[in-house]
């Protein structure tokens, strides 16, 4: 698409370098932060960070949380500009929630493996093959995706959405496999069929792996994202006495944030992106917050570089667009989920 913003002036922009891995050159130093608010002021521009973001842009947001949950506040700001410094998907849904705002993403190549499970071309197919069935879709979806979908969920309402449903009806839950089976369990839903995608990084978090961390941290509380490839390790522990029940936890990103300001003190044992440690433990610095998997980092997420920060914001790049009919359907079916009601944050 063209690019609609004027690029600006900035004098650390030299500095900014291409890497496979994404933009390089800039340190995260108070230079650096002096200039990217002076360029987001000069833009007005709102700057979002999800929570999977290493810490020096989720610390220089005027936003941070859940990818849903920022969409809805940037809409509600007065800004002209919505940085989104998270994967594709997340800066798509801002513009579907902002049609009238300009959306920037910090490198356009940051993408993400759950989202790409699952095509609009499948989900077509998939919806041929069930006419008759309700589509059920994560947030972390394509627009596209969310355009063909009934009606949307995040990790922490996807079970009140599908319990909403008519018994009937026959649903098609993706793209994510282990969130779907989490609903399954708990609705006991036996007309729903789940697309087997994942991400790959909640996927890698194994629950042989789990089990030995929660064995040599006996009396720590277990954070588990329902995407993690332990969820149901999680709970066969519990179940075999284990780990005790009360200490199992199956949060979204947002409800761990929440459940970390009422856990009091000691340790807890967290499932999900490392990039989640940086805000539990500015919410809940007296508690030790570990994670279950250390190697459990988005390497898309980790391509939003202070260096990719202030490019956007500097040159006006990358711009993100969702044709306006895509954008309609996709929101429709957003506006649905939210009339259900306990929309949730997002992840």
């Amino acid at each position: 698409m063209p690019q609609t913003l004027t690029p600006l002036s900035s004098p650390l922009l030299d500095q900014v370098t291409d890497s496979p891995g994404g933009w390089t050159g800039l340190a995260a130093t108070g230079e650096w932060a002096a200039e990217v608010r002076r360029l987001a002021a000069e833009r007005n521009a709102v700057i979002l960070a999800h929570n999977y973001e290493i810490p020096e842009i989720q610390d220089i947001a005027d936003y941070t949380g859940d990818s849903l949950g920022l969409s809805r506040i940037a809409a509600e700001t007065d800004a002209e500009v919505i940085v989104f410094c998270g994967v594709h998907f997340m800066a798509e849904s801002a513009k579907i929630l902002s049609p009238e705002k300009t959306v920037l993403i910090p490198d356009e190549r940051a993408g993400c493996s759950l989202a790409d499970s699952l095509t609009a071309e499948q989900l077509r197919e998939w919806k041929a093959e069930h006419p008759d069935a309700l589509v059920v879709s994560y947030v972390n979806t394509t627009a596209d995706v969310k355009a063909l979908t009934d009606v949307c969920c995040t990790s922490s309402n996807a079970v009140d959405v599908v319990a909403s449903l008519p018994a009937d009806r026959e649903v098609l839950f993706g793209p994510d496999q282990f969130l779907g089976a989490h609903v399954r369990r708990e609705t006991s839903r036996e007309n729903m069929r789940i697309w087997a995608g994942e991400c790959h990084v909640h996927a890698g978090i194994s629950g042989p792996e789990l089990a030995r961390r929660a064995e040599a941290n006996p009396d720590a509380d277990l954070y588990i994202h329902p995407e993690c490839g332990c969820a149901n390790s999680a709970l066969y522990l519990a179940g075999e006495g284990i780990v005790a029940p009360e200490r199992v936890h199956m949060l979204s990103t947002g409800q761990m944030l929440d459940a970390a300001g009422s856990t009091g003190s000691g340790s807890v044992l967290v499932a999900t992106e490392v990039g989640m440690l940086h805000q539990l433990r500015k919410a809940a610095p007296e508690i030790d917050f570990q994670p279950v998997n250390d190697r459990a980092s988005c390497a898309y997420m980790k391509m939003i570089t202070p260096a990719a920060l202030l490019r956007a914001l500097a040159l006006g790049t990358d711009e993100v667009d969702v044709p306006a009919d895509t954008a309609d359907a996709a929101r429709a079916s957003l506006e649905r989920m939210i009339a259900i009601g306990n929309p949730g944050s997002g992840e």
